[in-house]
């Protein structure tokens, strides 16, 4: 008797094969380099066994990096928010995930990223994830907008390894709020200030 067509059947510990191989992938080529097609050659099985464990390409990235929630719910209103509220908007949401339940699990995937030695998820999603979807938006003057990107991103790490991570008194103990004051106009700076010619 052969074989039914269609999906590949998913062997014992696919799901973690898949995870794995994302995660390396994710790390080495970057989000936009790396396909749910590329991931299951890798790993060994059907692409359809892909996307029947983790939907699109964006959830599988959102899984192999351990966030607590979906980047694209927590940034769709920075997405929208109008370009001169873009730092308020940024600092206003990072905070949030930041602040809420979901504190735990982002301070854990943060510092095993760190801790790890290997910065590939982390810059993969701050730069081509979290802050890509603007960057055509900040290129003012032209070419600008990765450098300002990654401007932005020094601040967003630099938060949560300070405030969440190293737990450094009085910040980490300072309302969100006010946090949000302090950094929005330094964000926004580095969304549409000048920038050293």
């Amino acid at each position: 008797m052969s074989p039914r067509p269609g999906r590949r059947p998913g062997r014992s510990g696919a799901r973690e094969t898949i995870l794995g191989t994302a995660r390396e992938m994710f790390a080495a080529n970057g989000f936009e380099r790396t396909t749910i097609r590329a991931v299951a050659k890798r790993a060994d099985v059907d692409p359809a066994l892909v996307h029947h464990y983790f939907g699109s390409k964006v959830d599988l990235f959102t899984a192999s990096i351990a966030l607590p929630v979906d980047p694209r719910e927590v940034l769709a209103p920075v997405y929208e928010a109008p370009l001169e509220d873009l730092g308020c908007a940024l600092a206003t949401a990072l905070l949030a995930v930041w602040d809420s339940p979901h504190r735990d699990a982002a301070v854990a995937m943060f510092r095993s990223e760190i801790a790890g030695g290997d910065s590939g998820l982390i810059r993969t999603f701050l730069l081509e994830v979290a802050l890509d979807p603007l960057v055509a938006r900040i290129d003012r003057p032209a070419g600008t907008g990765r450098l300002r990107a990654e401007f932005v991103a020094t601040q967003m790490t630099g938060i949560m390894l300070v405030r969440y991570v190293l737990a450094f008194e009085p910040l980490a103990s300072l309302p969100s709020e006010q946090v949000v004051e302090v950094i929005a106009p330094t964000l926004q700076r580095y969304f549409t200030g000048e920038l050293p010619g």
